[in-house]
């Protein structure tokens, strides 16, 4: 591998570039030499008699004519060889750099002799330069070894120096042969590879790594001098390990020491470049010129009283005197605009990453730097291309030497804009994402602090001589990384309705009065609402996250937001950006008028930067290299193809959309009457308070809607999702969210407007139920502008809410509840009690009794009314039990077992069948307890009040009352009436009489009416049985009642709401007390008279009503009986 020259390292804190040095691949080290000392070597340079002779075989060979072809000694078979050697010497050099030493001297000369014998000169050189460091690493390491017969100068050439070699009986006694061997090569073997490496010319390489190999080698030859040209330890020390020799040598010409210090002074100057040739390149010419300018601006510094650090300003007097400091003072020729383009063109040929990567196209005028989208996306791919041209740390080298020279000049321009390539340069180009790409710099922390805080100098002293317009450019695209709107606060997020949910929109809705089972928009939770509203004349606040992938603070002296669509008034904001970090910032805006908006990015001023445009960049990225490399060199860089292209879509710049809603109103709860927002309640009282609401904006409110939530409903809705619920327990669910809400308005009448800054009060009432702990009012309101009926798109509304503290206590308690049948009329007095006006018919009352306990610790009085104005009034002690009774009249149901009704509309079906698996009897007897319960309530109220301060009152809750078979007896009346009489023949009118004697003939007659709508088959049976006797001898009718017929007579067909009667004829035949009782049987069902073709009146029966009638079972055919038997005394006869 041929000498390559090599810069300072990476991790260089210094920022003038050390001088081109040997690299380390020898492990040898190489002191820096600069051949501008004032010496130079023209037409001298000693070269060895192979290069002169590799010239003149060159110059002949011009004249030949080469002939190719196969077999041994062809040209591929060269090719082939030169190619293996070259490999070899590779292999060798791993090997050594490995620390396999002895693979690497075996590897390396099979290479050597290989490059030898295909006459590659220089690959032949560098093997045997590589096998000398193996000898020397081996010598140092104190290893035997064997010298390669590579090394032995040719038999042939008598190009050997007696006069450099030493005698054996020089070395010393415990000097080991083989360092003796190597001692004894070395001089010749030097002037061999040198020769090798002279002929080079026509591979056309730079003179220079030829002059560093040659200051090399003289080093080791001076490692020798110095130790009496011996090679011991002290000699392998300095050649290995670069120690410093014990002492200085004296002037003596030391003539026995082999190499001689001629001999080293001759070999030394082969390093200097001939007159023809040019060693330095531009990067050096700026390395020295930079320092030569350092030098001079030092000097005058020293001359001028001052100290060098005082960068860039003169502290000469100004010219006030006063002060003892001023800008510097440039003339408009004092700075060389063609060292600028030089210096552009130095970082452009080495791959710089500069802030616009491309040329502008012909045409264009200059002017400021475009900031768009496409323009910064076009400059983010550019800069990833040029990461990949050329090699890092020449780049970082350029650009300190550029930096350097700028300072010198001094130029301003300069100094700014390749201070920020090179933290550019030095930085990763990577978008971090959430798998934590490493995006850290490779440049050091201290250069990064010592690079930024030269912006903001260099920035400051400009402007303070007037050159403000000299700026950097940020050297990181990527700062902000996302920006979203903050969501507002629940009072101040406006929420979008659609017109249909408009009161008066849909028929029978009213806001104050929703049913809750109908789905209400209005009781969306804000959070729920996608935040990308913004009100017009309103702040709103935008989250930006901003990244900064260096070591360093960055310093934002201003930031605000760029948009496009309607003006917003964006706010400025100053932050520090901490080091290696992404930080969130808030931004405030406020949009001046109703339209559409869109965020593009964020306008930044960093401190000693260009004020410009961020495009907002979510997407993680990171740049890579374009798997196919179509082009080399320059072009490569100009068309941007050593990254790879990112995929549409996935390195586009993200915009935030808004919409912006006309100026809305803000409405705020003022007071309430209510202590501290909490209430204390007793069950069933009702309590009204009124909240005072005020509109604190500029905007009036001509719509406002109540809604209302409580700690009830939630229990509530999870009993309605249970699927083993009876459809009783379903209807009582939602009969207490329907109609015996915790909250409500008070009155509806209520006005709904308030101007702008006026006040407003609403009253409400709230109910003590079981269970109620807090409840919440919210009012939803806007600022339409224009009638209800006109709103034809969407509309947007605020939410206020009021929370409240509710405690519930007990009141009066229903804890058991019974009703009793009763015959005959009320007696007067009782009736007068309850304070009734008319007695009521006979058997028309049934008698309600409910003990009602007091769990109010203070008296109360319970007051018990029923439908047609009866009332009882008890006092109840404190935790005591009192049994109220009050007479309620019976109650006929002609459909009592219809199916259980739902008052949710989702649920509102003709029949609602029992989940549970019960019987048919069971089914009706739930069905025929639930109708007459709810006929019972409608008949029946309960209410309370306290006798003492405070005055309360309030209902008591009955429905929990709960009918078994025997109370709805008591309370029903029966389908069918059936009356008992015996006729008595001396009434001109047919009247009944109850007294008869032995063996008198009586007409019996039944009357029976039918007070369903329906017809029925009615079957009559007389049971006349003996009071006050044994089962057995009361039916025993022998000799005891005889009758003319039978006991069972078929009646005709009896229709709805009609009645009929039936005699007989019968005689008592013994003395004593007879009851006579009938009961009536259908013959058939009313479905089975329609099959016999039996004519019915109405519609024809639905599939629905047969399907209720398979979950009551098959309709049985039923039996009524007379409700009071007709007593008959029989006497004897006179």
């Amino acid at each position: 591998m041929p000498p390559m020259a090599s810069r300072p390292p990476l991790n260089s804190s210094s920022s003038m570039p050390a001088r081109p040095s040997t690299p380390v691949k020898s492990g040898l080290s190489s002191i820096a030499m600069s051949p501008d000392d004032g010496h130079s070597v023209s037409g001298s340079v000693h070269s060895s008699p192979e290069h002169k002779n590799v010239r003149s075989d060159a110059e002949k060979s011009r004249d030949r004519v080469t002939v190719q072809g196969f077999g041994p000694g062809g040209a591929n078979d060269r090719w082939r060889l030169k190619g293996k050697g070259r490999t070899s010497i590779v292999i060798g050099s791993m090997y050594l750099l490995a620390g396999r030493w002895s693979d690497s001297l075996k590897e390396l000369a099979e290479a050597a002799a290989t490059a030898r014998s295909v006459n590659d000169h220089m690959w032949h050189g560098k093997a045997l330069e590589l096998i000398l460091v193996n000898l020397f690493l081996l010598a140092w390491s104190k290893l035997e070894f064997q010298v390669p017969a590579i090394l032995m100068p040719s038999r042939e050439r008598s190009t050997s120096l007696p006069t450099l070699r030493s005698e054996p009986d020089t070395a010393g006694p415990v000097q080991p042969k083989c360092h003796r061997d190597v001692q004894n090569l070395i001089p010749e073997l030097l002037d061999r590879i040198a020769g090798l490496y002279s002929r080079i010319s026509a591979e056309h390489l730079p003179p220079l790594p030829m002059s560093e190999t040659t200051i090399r080698f003289s080093k080791i030859l001076t490692a020798m001098h110095i130790c009496e040209g011996r090679l011991d330890q002290r000699a392998l020390d300095m050649i290995v390990c670069n120690t410093r020799p014990p002492g200085y040598l004296t002037t003596s010409p030391r003539l026995d020491v082999s190499p001689p210090r001629q001999h080293i002074v001759n070999f030394l100057f082969r390093a200097f470049p001939s007159s023809a040739a040019e060693l330095l390149t531009p990067a050096d010419r700026a390395s020295v010129l930079s320092g030569g300018l350092v030098e001079a601006r030092t000097r005058g510094a020293a001359e001028a009283g001052v100290h060098p650090a005082a960068g860039l300003v003169s502290l000469t007097p100004g010219g006030d005197g006063n002060s003892g400091g001023m800008a510097l003072d440039l003339g408009e020729g004092d700075i060389e605009h063609g060292l600028e383009a030089f210096l552009e063109l130095l970082c452009k040929s080495y791959g710089i990453i500069g802030f616009e990567t491309h040329e502008k196209k012909a045409g264009t005028l200059p002017g400021p730097s475009d900031d768009s989208d496409e323009a910064a996306v076009a400059r983010i791919l550019g800069q990833s291309s040029a990461r990949f041209f050329g090699f890092t740390s020449i780049k970082l080298n350029i650009l300190r030497a550029c930096i350097n020279f700028s300072e010198a000049l001094p130029d301003f321009n300069g100094v700014l804009k390749f201070s920020s390539d090179l933290l550019r340069t030095g930085g990763s180009g990577v978008a971090p994402g959430p798998r934590r790409e490493d995006a850290a710099p490779i440049i050091h922390r201290d250069e990064q602090v010592r690079l930024a805080t030269n912006v903001s100098r260099t920035a400051s002293l400009a402007q303070r001589i007037g050159m403000g317009h000299l700026t950097a450019e940020y050297w990181d695209e990527f700062l902000v990384r996302s920006v979203v709107l903050e969501a507002l606060p629940n009072a101040r997020t406006p929420i979008p309705h659609a017109r249909s949910v408009l009161p008066g929109a849909t028929a029978g809705r009213a806001s104050q009065d929703v049913n809750p089972f109908i789905y209400n928009p209005f009781l969306k939770e804000p959070d729920e609402v996608a935040a990308q509203d913004l009100v017009a004349g309103e702040l709103a606040t935008f989250r930006v996250t901003l990244q900064n992938t260096y070591d360093i603070e960055v310093e934002i002296e201003s930031i605000r937001l760029c948009t496009e669509g309607v003006d917003l008034e964006a706010l400025t904001e100053s932050v520090l950006l901490g080091p290696y970090r992404s930080q969130l910032l808030r931004l405030k805006g406020r949009p001046r008028e109703a339209g559409s908006i869109t965020v593009t990015g964020a306008m930044v001023k960093i401190r000693g930067c260009r004020e410009r445009r961020f495009p907002i960049f979510t997407k993680a990225w990171t740049p890579s290299m374009h798997e196919k490399i179509k082009a080399k060199g320059m072009i490569a860089l100009e068309d941007g193809d050593g990254a790879a292209k990112p995929t549409d879509g996935a390195f586009a710049p993200k915009k935030l959309s808004l919409n912006v809603i006309q100026a809305q109103p803000l409405v705020v709860v003022k007071s309430t009457t209510l202590l501290q927002s909490s209430v204390m309640i007793l069950e069933g009282e009702r309590q009204v308070f009124s909240v005072t609401m005020q509109n604190t904006s500029a905007t009036p409110v001509d719509l406002m809607l109540f809604s209302f939530k409580d700690s009830t409903q939630a229990p509530l809705q999870e009993a309605l999702g249970k699927r083993d619920a009876t459809p009783a327990e379903l209807y009582e669910y939602e009969l207490i969210l329907t109609r015996r809400q915790a909250l409500r308005l008070a009155r509806s009448d209520q006005g709904r407007n308030i101007a702008p800054g006026g006040e407003a009060s609403f009253e409400f009432e709230i109910l003590g139920k079981p269970g109620l702990t807090h409840a919440t009012i919210q009012v939803d309101y806007t600022y339409l502008g224009v009638p209800r009926d006109e709103v034809t798109e969407q509309f947007y509304t605020r939410q206020v809410c009021l929370d409240l503290t509710v405690t519930v206590n007990a009141s009066v308690e229903l804890t058991r509840v019974d009703a009793l049948p009763m015959h005959g009329q009320i007696p007067q007095p009782l009736w007068e009690r309850l304070g009734g006006s008319t007695p009521g018919k006979e058997d028309e009352y049934c008698l309600v009794c409910m003990d009602l306990r007091n769990a109010w610790p203070s008296h109360m009085a319970i007051r018990l009314e029923s439908e047609d104005g009866l009332a009882v009034d008890e006092f109840v002690l404190p935790g005591k039990t009192r049994r109220v009774a009050i007479p309620v009249k019976r109650i006929y149901l002609e459909e009592a077992h219809d199916s259980i009704p739902s008052l949710n509309p989702s649920r509102n079906r003709q029949f609602v069948v029992s989940t549970s698996k019960i019987s048919p009897e069971m089914e009706r007897a739930n069905r025929e307890a639930f109708w007459y319960r709810e006929k019972i309530l409608d008949h029946v109220k309960a209410t309370w009040r306290t006798t003492s301060v405070p005055k309360r009152s309030g209902a008591v809750e009955l429905r929990n009352i709960r009918l078994t078979s025997r109370m709805i007896e008591a309370i029903k009346v029966d389908e069918v009436d059936i009356d008992v009489a015996v006729e008595d023949p001396s009434e001109p009118d047919g009247g009944a009489r109850n007294v008869a004697y032995v063996d008198d003939f009586m007409a019996l007659r039944v009357d029976i009416r039918n007070r369903t709508t329906k017809s029925i088959f009615p079957l009559v049976r007389l049971m006349p049985a003996l009071c006050h006797r044994p089962t057995n001898v009361a039916l025993d009718h022998t000799r005891k009642f005889a009758w003319n017929g039978t006991l069972q007579q078929q009646l005709p067909e009896l229709p709805g709401n009609s009645a009929t009667s039936f005699r007989m004829g019968v005689t008592a035949l013994c003395r004593g007390e007879f009851e006579l009782t009938a009961s009536v049987e259908e013959v058939q069902t009313s479905a089975e008279g329609s099959k016999d073709g039996v004519a019915r009146q109405g519609r024809q029966r639905s599939d629905t009503q047969r399907m209720m009638d398979a979950a009551l079972g098959v309709r049985q055919r039923r039996i009524w009986h007379s409700r009071k038997p007709w007593m008959l005394t029989v006497k004897d006869g006179e």
